[in-house]
């Protein structure tokens, strides 16, 4: 597996990538495999909230720094890694979403635009589910139109923005929405055309679903 920290001598990390776990074993080496980038320094932040599987031995063969989390809470969790992180820009990433190719090089890019104050990518799942299949149709027309964003899309921001606007209200759902609705307040946000891949599908549960249809649309 690729490290996903920059070897030594290499230049300062220009993106912290922060994942939040609790027992992800499954899908994590998937995940950290796809961050690295052969033109971006970047850092990895695993904050595990007391994993009982192989968590964070997986993160820590992989490169990834392992922050041990007090609290099993992913908003508490993401804002624990961005206080640690030391890039001038934050990747907010699931233990189970997959980063596209040239995904680091994409969100540069983005924000190079000095009025942009983050965004996120564009969402798939491994699912065949013709439900979430919906929700990613509806989500596309909710980022167009307004702008909102959700944590399965992998979303980014400025690191001296996140903390003007306070970072993640340590709710403990949708804290995803409720930043990105801050953010976009904040300043312009962007939906990068190229796909991450999600497979939270496979154990969601209908009331979850349910939610997720609610606030996309």
């Amino acid at each position: 597996m690729a490290a996903v920290k920059p070897p030594n001598g290499a230049r300062e990390p220009l993106v912290s990538v922060i994942i939040p776990t609790l027992d992800e074993a499954e899908s994590l080496g998937e995940v950290l495999a796809a961050v690295p980038s052969s033109n971006v320094p970047c850092e990895v932040f695993v904050v595990d909230a007391g994993s009982s599987d192989r968590t964070a031995e997986i993160a820590l063969e992989a490169g990834a720094t392992v922050i041990h989390s007090p609290r099993r809470q992913r908003a508490y969790q993401l804002n624990l890694g961005a206080r640690d992180a030391h890039a001038a820009l934050l990747l907010f990433l699931h233990a189970d979403t997959v980063l596209p190719e040239q995904a680091l090089e994409s969100m540069i890019a983005a924000l190079t635009d000095r009025r942009i104050a983050g965004g996120a990518f564009t969402r798939r799942y491994t699912s065949r589910s013709r439900v979430l299949r919906c929700t990613c149709l509806l989500a596309r027309s909710r980022n167009l139109l307004i702008g909102w964003h959700l944590g399965d899309q992998a979303m980014f921001a400025r690191r001296a923005g996140f903390f003007q606007i306070g970072g993640f209200r340590e709710v403990e759902r949708f804290e995803d929405l409720d930043f990105s609705r801050r953010l976009r307040a904040f300043g312009r946000t962007v939906t990068l055309r190229a796909c991450v891949t999600s497979s939270r599908a496979a154990s969601i549960n209908q009331v979850r679903l349910a939610e997720r249809c609610a606030i996309s649309c």
